[in-house]
């Protein structure tokens, strides 16, 4: 069969903050599944903050999203026509079409995926990307021990939601930074960490003070700013900090840190780290966290937009912080 596809292309490049122009909408068709392939109709798209990286033409760790093409992005969806045997019409696969409606593959780069215990939506996030990063950071960056106290910026995101509860599964205590009242009742209150501070109130050294009475023993860090350099100030000897993101600078702000004085006197380990280069630990992870959704003990949020035409200013929203937990696009 042949569809019309709808899609949206890198139409230029940012200048600083995205904007609504960067991209186009363009229709073209698609030719139906070749042999041994699958064509998919995806019914939701990941909106992610790695995705402002690739817009840049900058040297980073992947390549830049190249201008004219379909912006990159992660995709669950079902299969429509199959013409592969591993694959039949109905199941239901994730993938990486990017902004689109549609996609083939010759089953490479799917996945099936079972929705009997989790829904597809938290295989894009909480059991997905999102999930390994949280999990990779806390558990192989951090390696919490019960007792200690973690500090996680962006609390009530996807990747933050996640990683103060597998803190709290470990015995810490967990102290999130958010942006809001609003948030910060759901990061304590839906989420299970033990206090939150909202960066927004204007005390956050003396709230960040309060909130760790025994210093910070490990930090997961998606931000960046001023949450990262009041840290590294209560960082305890032999901290730890994972270096997930920095969405503070997604826009091209300065990132300064004005003391790192703590680093030295403190012996603390910082790493940064890309989650798409430990491929072999992603199995374990999924399985622990399908389990824990399964089970009940790992909650999440989903912000959802409708139709493909919203994702320029859905992903535009994630970028400043207008969504909590998972940001999807709902194509179907």
């Amino acid at each position: 069969m042949s569809v019309a596809n709808r899609r949206i292309v890198l139409a230029s490049r940012p200048r600083g903050e995205v904007v609504p122009g960067n991209f186009r909408l363009e229709e073209e068709p698609m030719a139906g599944a070749g042999p041994g392939e699958v064509l998919v109709r995806n019914l939701y798209l990941s909106l992610d903050p790695y995705m402002r990286g690739r817009m840049d033409d900058a040297k980073s760790y992947a390549a830049a999203q190249p201008l004219g093409e379909v912006m990159i992005g992660g995709t669950a969806g079902e299969v429509i026509e199959s013409r592969h045997p591993k694959f039949a019409v109905g199941d239901q696969v994730l993938g990486m079409f990017g902004w689109q409606l549609y996609g083939k593959s010759d089953g490479s780069a799917i996945r099936k995926v079972d929705t009997s215990q989790v829904p597809l939506t938290a295989y894009l996030g909480c059991v997905g990307m999102p999930g390994v990063t949280a999990w990779y950071g806390l558990n192989r960056i951090i390696a919490p021990k019960a007792g200690e106290t973690i500090l996680v910026s962006a609390a009530s995101g996807a990747v933050g939601s996640v990683v103060g509860q597998l803190a709290r599964h470990a015995g810490c205590r967990v102290v999130g930074v958010a942006g809001g009242a609003q948030k910060c009742g759901i990061v304590t209150d839906e989420f299970g960490f033990d206090a939150c501070i909202d960066y927004k109130a204007g005390r956050l050294a003396d709230d960040l003070r309060a909130a760790t009475p025994a210093g910070i023993d490990g930090f997961f860090e998606n931000v960046g700013g001023e949450v990262f350099d009041l840290a590294l100030r209560r960082m305890n000897a032999a901290g730890r900090i994972a270096v997930c993101g920095l969405i503070a600078g997604y826009g091209g702000q300065p990132l300064p840190v004005r003391d790192i004085r703590p680093v030295l006197v403190n012996r603390l380990r910082i790493e940064g780290f890309i989650v798409s280069e430990h491929l072999a630990l992603w199995p374990e992870a999924l399985r622990e966290l399908g389990a824990r959704v399964a089970r009940g003990e790992l909650r999440y949020r989903e912000t959802i937009a409708q139709g493909l035409e919203s994702a320029p200013e859905a992903f535009i929203g994630l970028l400043a912080g207008r969504n909590v937990g998972k940001q999807l696009v709902k194509l179907a």
